[in-house]
């Protein structure tokens, strides 16, 4: 299939996570037999090669390249291939699909993504679309039990032995979306919400005021809507974006309908990189209209053991928080390869800045408590129900179940009432 779309003429991109890794997996790849993968495209068809853009160019005009989703503002936009091969797919950067896709598209042309899961990201998003279209996607999983290649009673004793964990077999040689990332931060905490389904719909209650958790940075500044009541902490919307001065993420907020509470930022908020030399961000925010709340300065290690306790009482809305999701399932510690162990400090990727909101949201909780009783939240129901008849008292209220026919007595009781 793939030899009888290689023959129409045009780009073709082979893409990595980066180049460097394109460079070691499929440039200068020997096979098991001491081959290189390269050699099994014939010579006969090739006219030239560069080394150093890893790029071939075939007699017939086409061109192959191997490039690395990393960089890909600068490697794809403005390129017209008609065929992508997508390797190691839930590694890499989303953006290069969606920057690509529509050129695809528009040559009539082809994808095809290679991969192994890990967890629930970008990657299972994919395959859950190309299951529920087959008639637009072509999908296939293949286990260690289909191809083989890999003895189970050896990863067994692997397992046995302690030179693997059970879940990253799992996720390596049996494709398991559901085991999550091997070394999550939040994983297991994540499922029992899911279980307890606190992660579903959370729809906004307008008569209660919205808080905001910030994550700010150069690479991406993430902002996390949630309101407390009662004990109950809701997760009701969700916004990153990379590249926008304050100024942007202010007016994004004043675009909702939200009534605001207090805006709760990390420390570096104190810096005075987006205020420019004369302001700190804190001072710039102000100017703003933004009064910022500095979460108070905790261990990162403490912090994460707060939101792990924290998570029983939180509701997240997987509408409108499905990147925010994404990042807390994908949140994970860094593997120490030389002691075979995990680190204590999670790794810095673009799933870190979400984590990172969300470890400061539930920081702040203590300072957004309403401290509303039993009696204030039934109060607050009723007026949602009746309006302000809900103060009435009940036998004064038109909709007093007693005075109403149905409820027994009948007409003698309200003529007597006459």
């Amino acid at each position: 299939m793939i030899r009888a779309a290689f023959r129409r003429v045009g780009m073709y991109f082979y893409v990595f996570p980066t180049f460097s890794s394109g460079r070691r997996i499929l440039w200068d790849a020997i096979t098991n037999t001491g081959e290189r993968v390269l050699d099994y495209l014939p010579e006969q068809i090739i006219e030239a090669k560069n080394e150093q853009q890893m790029k071939i160019r075939l007699k017939n005009g086409s061109i192959i390249q191997i490039i690395g989703s990393d960089n890909y503002d600068n490697t794809l936009i403005g390129t017209n291939p008609i065929g992508m091969i997508f390797s190691e797919y839930s590694l890499q950067d989303e953006m290069a699909w969606a920057f690509s896709k529509p050129i695809l598209q528009a040559n009539d042309g082809w994808a095809c993504f290679l991969s192994t899961p890990r967890g629930k990201n970008h990657l299972y998003s994919l395959w859950e679309i190309a299951s529920a279209n087959p008639d637009a996607w072509f999908c296939n999983m293949l286990t260690v039990k289909d191809t083989k290649h890999v003895d189970e009673t050896e990863i067994e004793r692997d397992i046995a032995r302690g030179e693997i964990s059970w879940d990253l077999a799992q996720q390596e040689y049996y494709c398991s979306f559901d085991m999550g990332i091997s070394g999550s931060v939040y994983g297991t905490s994540l499922d029992r919400m899911k279980h307890n389904e606190q992660i579903g719909i959370v729809p906004w209650q307008s008569n209660h005021k919205v808080h905001t958790a910030w994550d700010i940075g150069n690479d991406m500044t993430c902002i996390i809507f949630f309101q407390q009541i009662g004990q109950i902490v809701n997760v009701i919307d969700y916004y990153q974006k990379s590249g926008e001065q304050l100024e942007y993420y202010i007016n994004y907020l004043n675009g909702k309908p939200y009534t605001y509470g207090r805006h709760f930022f990390p420390h570096d908020m104190r810096v005075t990189e987006w205020g420019g030399k004369k302001y700190t961000r804190v001072e710039k925010a102000r100017q703003l209209g933004i009064k910022a709340d500095i979460v108070e300065s905790v261990g990162l290690e403490d912090g994460i053991e707060y939101v792990k306790s924290s998570m029983a009482k939180i509701w997240i809305d997987n509408r409108k928080c499905t990147d925010l999701i994404t990042a807390l399932e994908n949140y994970r510690y860094e593997y120490d390869r030389k002691k075979s162990s995990y680190k204590n400090i999670p790794l810095h990727d673009k799933y870190s800045h979400g984590s990172d909101a969300f470890r400061y949201m539930c920081l702040s909780l203590p300072k957004t408590a309403d401290s509303l009783t039993q009696a204030d939240i039934d109060k607050q129901r009723r007026e949602a129900l009746y309006g302000n008849k809900g103060n009435v008292p009940d036998f004064f209220r038109d909709d007093n179940p007693w005075i109403q026919e149905p409820h027994g007595f009948g007409n003698d009781f309200n003529q007597g009432l006459r």
